[in-house]
């Protein structure tokens, strides 16, 4: 019993078992949060707010993009697309090509895939190309399209090569349920 009761002291001490108490000193100045929330979208989404940002906090826009909670993973993916993460920009262009957590915005999405494609990713550099030879938020431009899937096939991604493979059938890489997206537009 006494032992228990030494560790409840300690734990009071220390301000564990009352972090709102923990962020202010024994002479009454803030001291900063000595409990703060960690692994939780919640706790990195404040952690980004307070530019501590880490790559790994993309984990977090990734769940939060599974469990439909696109307005909280456009929030995370867009701190870190910001600071550079070239896999950051690769969900915000899926983001915001599909309008999830915002209203659909293809320039703003080839714009992400553009970033992503120079920050080094060959993903990025695959979906720009994609873009240019649909048009889709740039100027349609076949040939220049073509030229970035073929590069982005030589240095590996899977899916350009299938593209590539396939003398650029672009119904190899999207399904039939997105042909509407990428028609032509008569307004």
């Amino acid at each position: 019993m006494w032992q228990s009761l030494r560790v409840a002291a300690a734990i009071t001490a220390l301000g564990i078992a009352s972090p709102a108490l923990a962020e202010q000193g024994i002479d009454g100045s803030v001291e900063g949060t000595l409990n703060p929330e960690e692994l939780s979208i919640r706790g990195a989404l404040d952690r980004l707010r307070h530019d501590e940002a880490d790559p790994m906090l993309g984990i977090y826009g990734y769940a939060a993009a599974k469990a439909g909670d696109n307005v909280t993973a456009r929030e995370l993916f867009g701190h870190l697309a910001h600071r550079g993460n070239p896999e950051a920009m690769e969900w915000m262009a899926w983001l915001e090509d599909n309008g999830l957590g915002g209203p659909e915005a293809p320039d703003q999405a080839a714009e992400w895939d553009r970033r992503a494609m120079v920050a080094g990713s060959e993903i990025g550099q695959f979906n720009y190309g994609l873009d240019l030879m649909r048009g889709r938020g740039v100027p349609r431009d076949v040939e220049a399209g073509k030229a970035a899937v073929r590069e982005a096939a030589g240095r590996g991604e899977t899916s350009a090569r299938m593209l590539v493979e396939n003398d650029f059938d672009l119904d190899v890489v999207t399904p039939d349920a997105d042909d509407w997206k990428y028609g032509d537009r008569l307004y």
